[in-house]
């Protein structure tokens, strides 16, 4: 019998994943090749050195603290705004569902310049604040302010789909069984929103800890108090230390990889649970 040869739906494999590649390798793994490249003409000793240098640690303390914090923020406040612009209809709602992505299309030094003067003392919001003794700009809560602001979409746009699928009609049967609201959130919504969720959280959280432009206009820079990493590399770079700029990108680097993979672990390992 004559074999026949089963073709792709897609043709071109070939030369598409021989674009891939070429691509992801000029894009990714070269530059991230020479950035270990570079560090490694320092030693390990001296890599050692400057990674546990006590304006380093602060550093990174307040870049990962932060982003940390506006993760968490974004993730509760995410989830609200997506469910909001989901299950209910009300006047002005495609131009709330627009401004969800407004820090895509913001410039960050605009956003960075535009949150330090409303959240400043004298600010329009920073006012309020400081009549009772609240400091926002300047301060490491400023960087959180400016993290929360631009992490927001990665929260909203990843749930709100997800939120979609979930057919009203199954919170109403759960309801008529005599669950409560709170019961309806915990064993309907919240396990079919939650890997979204994370997808989400770790999205927000990986673009927080490499923002730049929208936080050195509101953080202060004040070494060891506000101060963040890729600030801390800039300076470096205006020093003419390359070797010390792209030590400091590697530590943060091998910090970030090493917490989105606990974060993907954790929601492989919850996806899991909830198959069975």
């Amino acid at each position: 019998m004559p074999q026949f040869k089963a073709h792709s739906v897609l043709p071109g494999f070939n030369l598409a994943l021989g674009y891939t590649l070429l691509y992801l390798s000029l894009i990714v793994l070269i530059p991230l090749s020479a950035l270990f490249f570079k560090t490694a003409t320092l030693g390990w000793g001296g890599f050692y050195d400057l990674a546990t240098g006590d304006r380093v640690l602060a550093s990174l303390r307040v870049t990962f603290l932060t982003s940390f914090a506006a993760a968490l923020l974004n993730a509760f406040f995410g989830l609200m705004v997506a469910w909001v612009l989901v299950r209910y209809r009300f006047p002005g709602k495609r131009i709330v569902d627009a401004l969800v992505d407004l820090p895509f299309a913001l410039p960050t030094a605009v956003a960075g310049i535009t949150l330090a003067a409303l959240y400043a003392p004298n600010g329009w919001i920073g006012q309020y604040f400081a009549a009772h003794d609240v400091k926002v700009a300047y301060t490491p809560l400023g960087i959180v302010v400016a993290l929360t602001f631009i992490g927001l979409p990665f929260v909203v746009r990843t749930v709100q789909p997800v939120l979609a699928d979930v057919e009203a009609e199954v919170e109403e049967a759960a309801a008529s069984l005599g669950a409560g609201r709170w019961d309806v959130f915990r064993r309907v919504i919240f396990p079919a929103v939650y890997p979204a969720l994370l997808t989400g959280f770790a999205l927000a959280f990986a673009r927080a800890i490499g923002e730049y432009g929208s936080v050195i206009f509101i953080a202060g820079n004040m070494p060891y108090i506000s101060e963040i990493a890729p600030l801390l590399i800039v300076a470096k770079l205006e020093q003419y230390d390359y070797a010390g700029a792209t030590a400091i990108a590697v530590l943060m680097l091998l910090i970030s990889f090493a917490l989105l993979f606990a974060i993907n672990g954790l929601q492989w390992w919850s996806s899991r649970r909830g198959a069975k």
